[in-house]
């Protein structure tokens, strides 16, 4: 189910000097973030959840997984060069799960060690806060990317798609508005924080149980769909 050739293609292209700039411009500005936060308000677990839950999980993580989850595959669809992949002797399953370990990779990469960086300038991992804020970006990472990554297979806009559902469903509606968040991977990976971090340190408003289904369901079925919908790509030649 995995190819490497597809994979080091994948992360040549993920990881190319355009898109790379852009991945580090984020965990750049969360570590500026959190070390002036600690240089001017000192330790505090509060603030560290705060800063680590309003902009690490609502805005970094999603992010990020837009650019590396559509860029895995969307670009190659759009220009057309995803046809000499598929001339190949390789399923297209295999394609889509490959690109999927490979987002799923850069995401947590580019998310989940920032966001523990973050978090111990921010408050020496008190109360558990760096390590839970942690494992919900390596959590939110996997769900994204397969989403983002369905995205990239079916639109020619998925960047844009992707933008939209990160910064107004997650960041906003996500964060703001009750009824949204049983629907929001932010608050699914934030389920699996609070398990993890002391006391009120995590909130979430979705249950472990139903955000462990919501997750894996999420994943399962995206990742499917995508290996669907690539199956229906023809190339001059076939039937």
């Amino acid at each position: 189910m995995y190819d490497p050739t597809v994979a080091r293609l994948t992360y040549r292209a993920l990881l190319g000097r355009r898109r790379a700039a852009i991945l580090f411009v984020l965990p750049a500005l969360l570590l500026v973030i959190a070390a002036a936060v600690r240089m001017f308000a000192g330790a505090d677990d509060q603030i560290a959840s705060d800063v680590l839950g309003g902009f690490a999980i609502a805005t970094m993580v999603p992010l990020i997984g837009v650019i590396a989850g559509t860029g895995a595959i969307g670009p190659e669809i759009d220009d057309g060069s995803i046809v000499y992949l598929l001339s190949k002797p390789v399923k297209r399953p295999t394609i889509i799960f490959t690109k999927l370990i490979v987002a799923i990779a850069v995401t947590m990469v580019f998310s989940a060690l920032p966001t523990l960086l973050a978090g111990l300038i921010l408050n020496g991992n008190g109360q558990q806060v760096a390590v839970a804020y942690t494992i919900a970006a390596l959590v939110a990472s996997i769900a994204y990317s397969a989403l983002f990554l369905l995205l990239g297979t079916v639109s020619r806009h998925a960047v844009v798609l992707g933008l939209v559902y990160a910064l107004v469903w997650e960041a906003l509606f996500g964060s703001l508005v009750p009824g949204a968040r049983t629907l929001s991977v932010q608050q699914w990976s934030l389920a699996v924080a609070q398990k993890v971090a002391g006391d009120g340190a995590v909130t979430s408003d979705v249950g472990l149980p139903l955000a462990t289904v919501l997750l894996v369901a999420v994943t399962v079925v995206a990742t499917w769909y995508a290996g669907q919908k690539l199956r229906t790509l023809k190339l001059a030649g076939e039937e």
